[in-house]
């Protein structure tokens, strides 16, 4: 399918920080975008961005009704969904478990549905999280040994096999680390913790690589051009680091004179929701399959900093 002017794309969690990057990279190929989130109107920044002023549509995807009316009646060629509940130690409040279900995995059904009906390709946004976060050795994308350490990655995981069920025109994209200007990320996290204090506590032990969601976008509206259909790991260059390692990189670019200290995830403590120590993803598959892998991650720090410092 050629990807233009009469194709029509929509996008789910155009609130967040993929939503808002992926609706701006159709806008500059030429591309109509429809954004969609839980909230009446579009609730991202203000940046001016061409987000800001593209078709927005409210939709409940835990509404199976809903959602079936809504994707029937603008009738896309392509559904990225990029809705999602995010909050890893939230998920595991006994509260919480059904929502995050139902965001997570009955809405990702939800949509794979209607895009059944419509003949749409489905591209889903996943995570590490799906698998144990153990050992060294980096995850492959087509790998079926899953084994998630939390209510979030089990969700997640859940989400991938309703699309992989339903559809044959699906791209399962999973991510790691991700970062972006529409919302909160480590980034924001350190440069906000290192205004406070001369001092800070980074694990050192949890290894992966971040995800500029900038650039993924890029990455997604060349995929959505092929029929190269399947499961992809995509991160920024750049090799492995642990979170300590890119805190240390993330205030040397900065300029800010903070002494980062490396502690294991037993020193630095509990969090309700158990971390993978393994975030390594393989992300060969994208170069076999003609896609250009996404810069170095330093770089992309490097051109995310000077973006909050424009924004």
């Amino acid at each position: 399918m050629e990807i233009g002017e009469h194709v029509k794309v929509f996008v789910t969690g155009v609130g967040g920080q993929l939503g808002h990057d992926v609706m701006n990279e159709l806008a500059a190929r030429g591309i109509s975008g429809i954004g969609s989130d839980i909230a009446p109107i579009y609730s991202g920044i203000h940046d001016g961005s061409p987000v800001c002023g593209m078709p927005y549509i409210p939709m409940d995807i835990t509404n199976h009704a809903e959602v079936s009316r809504v994707l029937n009646e603008v009738k896309p060629d392509v559904v990225i969904h990029c809705e999602a509940w995010t909050d890893v130690d939230a998920a595991e409040e006994p509260a919480n478990a059904s929502k995050v279900r139902a965001i997570n995995a009955e809405g990702t059904r939800h949509i794979a549905c209607a895009c059944k009906t419509l003949d749409a390709k489905m591209v889903y946004i996943s995570t590490d999280y799906v698998f144990s976060g153990r050992g060294e050795k980096p995850w492959q994308p087509d790998c079926k040994e899953y084994n998630p350490l939390n209510v979030y990655g089990q969700t997640k995981l859940e989400g991938e096999q309703a699309v992989a069920e339903t559809l044959e025109k699906y791209f399962i994209i999973r991510i790691a680390w991700g970062f972006g200007l529409n919302g909160k990320n480590f980034i924001r996290t350190m440069l906000n913790m290192g205004e406070k204090h001369d001092t800070l506590s980074v694990v050192c032990d949890q290894i992966g690589t971040p995800t500029y969601t900038l650039d993924l976008a890029r990455l997604l509206a060349d995929m959505i051009e092929t029929e190269k259909y399947g499961y992809y790991h995509a991160t920024n260059e750049g090799g492995y680091i642990s979170w300590y390692e890119f805190a240390c990189e993330i205030f040397r670019q900065a300029g800010m004179d903070v002494t980062v200290v490396p502690v294991t995830t037993a020193e630095y403590g509990a969090s309700k929701a158990a971390r993978p120590f393994n975030s390594r993803l393989d992300k060969s598959k994208l170069i076999q399959n003609g896609f250009k892998p996404l810069p170095d991650w330093k770089d992309a720090l490097s051109r995310y900093l000077q973006a909050l410092k424009n924004s």
